[in-house]
């Protein structure tokens, strides 16, 4: 959904202002209303594919998902976003991620750790996850902290 106040509540991650994915394929988020508290998690990639027809042959590239202007897909929290103003919402990046994968574990292992599904006090209201674990397995060993000791579950 295209945000009608772009400059309001950027993405922060670790506390600072995150502006430049780096080599990062994506990431999982966590959006809070702020007067009562009630949260989003969910995942994001920094591009998305796209295809167009050159000289009669279909051809794929990559371009930005928008992600700058991202606020979930949520269609309870885009309707309290629309009642209450982007204002009271802050985004919080919780896991950068390298592949699509990854993305998709940390988000599930987030929602589940968090209990989202069952709390009244999360948006979400569904999970769906396709997770291999030979891709997972591909980014592991620099993860294998964050895996062992995730603080972002413990709030």
């Amino acid at each position: 959904m295209a945000n009608p106040s772009m400059g309001v509540n950027p993405w922060t991650y670790n506390g600072r202002l995150f502006t430049d994915p780096g080599p990062y394929c994506g990431f999982v988020y966590l959006i809070t209303h702020q007067p009562t508290g009630k949260r989003y998690v969910g995942r994001k990639l920094f591009t998305k594919s796209k295809t167009r027809q050159v000289k009669g042959k279909k051809k794929r590239s990559r371009v930005s998902s928008e992600w700058e202007t991202y606020w979930g897909s949520s269609s309870l929290l885009q309707a309290d976003l629309l009642t209450f103003g982007h204002q009271y919402f802050t985004r919080t990046i919780l896991h950068l991620c390298m592949s699509k994968s990854e993305c998709g574990y940390f988000e599930t292992m987030e929602i589940f750790a968090r209990h989202a599904l069952i709390r009244p006090d999360y948006y979400n209201d569904w999970v769906s996850c396709r997770i291999r674990k030979a891709h997972v397995m591909k980014t592991l060993h620099p993860l294998l902290d964050r895996l062992l000791y995730p603080t972002s579950i413990l709030d």
